[in-house]
């Protein structure tokens, strides 16, 4: 399953300074470097002859060696890090988004169930 993680733009000024910090936080768990592969990048269409964008998205494969569990207890893991963590916006290729405002059990527990469920 594919997931794109970004970070809500309303007051959020460090962006993508969180993005970074997050891909940096997944790199450092050997499953997730190894399995899921974490990339930043831009959402935004690339227009030739013009300097990159800004980095607005971390995306990432999740499978077996890295699944949708490890995902949630990363991400709770992080923000429980960050004094200040940003609402985060978590997005699977079918448009299911998830909207992470606070770093408890219970958003674990909600990305996950999010992301395990089924599209109807």
């Amino acid at each position: 399953m594919r997931v794109a993680i970004g970070v809500d733009q309303e007051g959020a000024a460090d962006s993508e300074s969180q993005l970074r910090s997050l891909y940096e936080w997944l790199l450092a768990d050997a499953a997730c470097r190894r399995h899921a592969r974490p990339v930043l990048g831009s959402g935004a269409a690339a227009v030739p002859g013009a300097q990159g964008d800004l980095i607005d998205v971390l995306s990432l494969v999740l499978g077996t060696g890295f699944n949708a569990a490890s995902l949630a207890v990363a991400i709770a893991a992080w923000r429980r890090s960050r004094p200040g963590a940003p609402t985060l916006v978590v997005e699977r290729a079918d448009g299911t988004r998830i909207v992470l405002t606070g770093a408890t059990e219970e958003d674990a527990g909600r990305l996950l169930a999010e992301l395990e469920r089924e599209r109807a």
